[in-house]
């Protein structure tokens, strides 16, 4: 097989709309075939495409993987992650003792010990505090059964509010989007709506980069007869822009201009669908009254495109027939996130290009098991997409646990985990569990979080696979059981579930987080009224079946989607219900949507302002089953460039990284693909600071700087790029903090979905050193768009 960290997407297999899309039978093995004793079936969980594929198992170790070409999502596909990743599992420095801080350092403890300290301290903290003082910071890599029973304890257990994940860095503006315009979570589309499709809009979606393996599938496409125009909206030229009709390079922090720019077009030149939109829609004369201030002309002025590309962006967009748009972290990560994210479900909406093939969108994951915080109520909702503010669901809710529903936090919206580290830097917040993933690289403005989780009055628990950044930082260390190593569910960015079958033992006394959990339920002593044990499971398959029971009559009905179900299916599409037991490709085909009064998950927001819309306002204008039209105006980012700060930072992966490289830099070809941090940037903005292909730059804003060699063929003129994924563990001196992108961005979020904005951050630019400094020459590695430097050797750890 060719390297796939070069050869990224693998070979074509092009084929026409309505056609199946080929299958191509992708693996790697450490091992020669007949070596392989057995296959264990699970799912790829390094971005949210969720291919499904199997782990070779020989002599009690993973030695491979094989994409699975019976799969409905990948159809055999592994991109360079999925073949590569799964080494990480076998790194030598995988945390297999849990550790314990005494005498100001991190010391090996046995599970009693450890498990002692954290329950001591919760006991304490709820003694002296209240539940107020306990949260609980969880991820996107767990199943779905640990998030639920995260959700349990926090919600029904501890009765605080203060549990989310690190799914609010990525994808929190996919919900609430979805949230806003159909009233419910959960993507309207499937994969398979692009084997029909005959447009594509892409917009903050370098899809080629993000998920590899959906990118094969449109590629193919594109290749094939029948090509689908493709428009692309993204500051930057990547992979995925390359291919588009239309590649509008928009300045960042503009997209609701832009969005707004196109939805004038199609309204003024009547390329929409008034009939959908009387029948099954509510605001569009807001909408169009709003759009109406943004001509083309405005929006280039605003954007720094030309108007005529906006027009023939729209004008292919309102010429197709079969539209799927697709939205990720160039709107979510970005200014006025949800306003210009409902702005694309708007596109479709107008256009009436929803509920049947080849018309959705996508309002993407980022990672693999974020739908799975959304469903489960780990990422400051509900579970089952109930309504806080609905007092008949909490109702539900609470019978279904049996405890009361006062017990259940539903005063005021669940705490979000930006609020939530807020309430850690003033005290009010005693003790923090973050649970797989690293949020001392991945959070912005660093410095505030070192001195956020080093501060003497917060507890701070870590559970994770292998040191980090983060853990460095913990009073207690529980080493984790990594995917392979456990059972559990989880859903991808189409609503396809997979069940993920242990494959091996996890290594020394690593445990599941799910064994972890319960133990953690036990020792707090946390029953329901009748005095049984809150979490009264001993499997995974117990909560799962507790979890699907409690979806039934939800729009996220997984009623009928048992493990048995799951077992030997390429992937299942909720809603799964008895009436549908093989899954559901789209929803709302009967373009009847979840936006009543007493089914919605919120009653939502207005989108400049963030503001909650309470139960009596909202059941006065109920949409009753119709989607609604919201319209934003354009309003500039709070960070503007000025005479010291002249360019504009925007972060973002890559494709040979997942997340912080906490997995990806222990795969050998994956790290020696792209070990070392880089930046782009334009040509011009180089040579007006006398900077050259390779030499050593330093790019600062107001919080912090990072150093690392240029690329110079990087965004639009003005905008630099840089990777978010380097920290600092594998550094000769992890104290030195110039290498991480989140030194440089700011403490700011989203109004409505309350995720931080990463990439409109006024930086200056000044170089340090020339090309080559110290024999280490740049290597730049085109699929990936990536300059890297030679790699060093690891620092030693003890």
């Amino acid at each position: 097989m060719a390297d796939r960290t070069t050869d990224v997407w693998g070979a074509r297999t092009p084929y026409g709309a309505g056609d199946r899309w080929p299958p191509r039978g992708d693996r790697y093995l450490t091992v020669p075939d007949d070596e392989v004793e057995r296959w264990v079936p699970s799912a790829c969980v390094l971005c949210s495409n969720g291919c499904g594929l199997d782990i070779a198992v020989a002599g009690g170790r993973m030695v491979g993987v094989r994409g699975r070409e019976g799969d409905r999502v990948n159809h055999g596909r592994l991109g360079p992650k999925g073949l590569y990743g799964w080494q990480a599992n076998h790194s030598g420095d995988r945390l297999t003792r849990p550790l314990v801080r005494t005498d100001g350092a991190l010391r090996p403890a046995d599970w009693e010990t450890a498990m002692r300290a954290v329950t001591d301290r919760s006991k304490a903290v709820l003694a002296a505090h209240g539940p107020l003082a306990m949260a609980f910071y969880t991820s996107g890599q767990l199943f779905a059964e640990e998030y639920y029973a995260q959700a349990l304890i926090a919600r029904a257990g501890i009765g605080t509010p203060h549990l989310d994940g690190n799914t609010r860095l990525c994808t929190a503006t996919a919900e609430w989007a979805l949230i806003e315009s159909f009233g419910s979570d959960g993507a309207p589309g499937s994969y398979t709506d692009i084997d029909v499709c005959d447009t594509l809009l892409l917009v903050g979606h370098n899809v080629a980069e993000t998920q590899t393996v959906l990118w094969s599938r449109m590629l193919d496409r594109l290749h094939g007869p029948d090509r689908p125009r493709l428009v692309v909206v993204d500051p930057r030229a990547t992979p995925t822009a390359r291919e588009a009709d239309v590649h509008l390079a928009l300045r960042p922090g503009t997209n609701v201009a832009l969005l707004n720019a196109l939805l004038h077009e199609l309204i003024d030149h009547d390329r929409i669908d008034r009939a959908f939109l009387d029948a099954h829609t509510v605001g569009f004369p807001d909408l169009a009254e709003v759009t109406a201030q943004y001509p083309a002309e405005k929006a280039a002025d605003i954007c720094g495109v030309p108007a005529d590309d906006i027009r023939a962006a729209a004008r292919i967009i309102g010429t197709g027939q079969r539209l799927v748009s697709t939205v990720l972290q160039g709107v979510y990560q970005s200014h006025q996130a949800t306003a210009a994210a409902v702005q694309v479900n708007n596109i479709n909406l107008v256009r009436g290009m929803i509920g049947r093939p080849g018309c959705t969108v996508f309002q993407m994951n980022g990672q693999p098991t974020a739908e799975n915080t959304r469903e489960t109520g780990a990422d400051g909702t509900l579970p089952a997409y109930f309504n806080w503010q609905n007092d008949a669901h909490v109702q539900q809710l609470a019978d279904a646990w049996n405890v009361d529903a006062l017990q259940i936090p539903h005063w005021s919206p669940p705490t979000h985990a930006m609020e939530i580290f807020r309430h850690c830097e003033n005290g009010s917040i005693r003790f923090l569990w973050i649970t797989g993933t690293n949020p001392a690289v991945s959070l912005p403005e660093l410095h505030r979080i070192r001195a956020i989780y080093g501060s003497d009055r917060l507890f701070l628990v870590v559970s994770d696979a292998f040191p980090t950044e983060t853990t460095a930082l913990a009073d207690v260390v529980l080493p984790a059981a990594m995917w392979g190593e456990k059972t559990g569910c989880f859903t991808n960015a189409d609503r396809t579930v997979h069940l993920s079958e242990q494959a091996v033992d996890p290594p020394g006394e690593a445990r599941s987080d799910f064994d972890v959990l319960l133990d953690y339920a036990r020792r707090m002593d946390l029953t329901d009224r009748d005095g049984r044990p809150l979490l009264p499971w001993s499997r995974p398959e117990e909560a799962w079946h507790d979890f699907i029971a409690l979806t039934k009559g939800r729009p996220c009905d997984q009623s009928a989607l048992t493990y048995d179900a799951l077992r030997n299916a390429g992937g299942i599409q909720w809603p799964c219900t008895d009436r549908a037991p093989g899954g559901t490709e789209r929803l709302y085909t009967d373009h009847l949507f979840p936006t009543a009064a007493d089914r919605c998950e919120d009653y939502g927001h207005d989108l400049t302002t963030g503001a909650q819309k309470d139960a009596d306002t909202y059941r006065a204008h109920d949409p009753d089953g119709r989607a609604v039209l919201k319209a934003a105006h354009y309003l500039p980012p709070h960070e503007p460039v000025d005479e010291r700060y002249p360019l504009q930072l925007t972060t973002g992966r890559t494709v040979h990284h997942w997340h912080t490289r906490t997995k990806t830099a222990r795969s050998p070809q994956l790290q020696d693909a792209a070990p070392e941090m880089w930046v782009e940037l334009h040509p011009e903005d180089a040579a007006h600071a006398g900077i050259a292909e390779g030499d050593l730059v330093r790019v600062a804003s107001r919080r912090g700087d990072l150093v690392a060699p240029a690329l110079l063929r990087g965004p639009r003129p003005g905008v630099v790029f840089a990777p978010f994924h380097y920290g600092y563990f594998d550094q000769a001196d992890p104290d030195r903090h110039n290498r991480a992108a989140n030194e440089l961005t700011r403490t700011e979020w989203d109004p409505v979905s309350k995720q931080p904005v990463y990439k409109v951050t006024a930086v200056r630019i000044v170089k340090v050193a020339d090309a080559a400094v110290g024999g280490r020459p740049v290597v730049i590695s085109e699929p990936g768009l990536s300059a890297v430097a030679a790699p060093q050797p690891p620092k030693e750890r003890p």
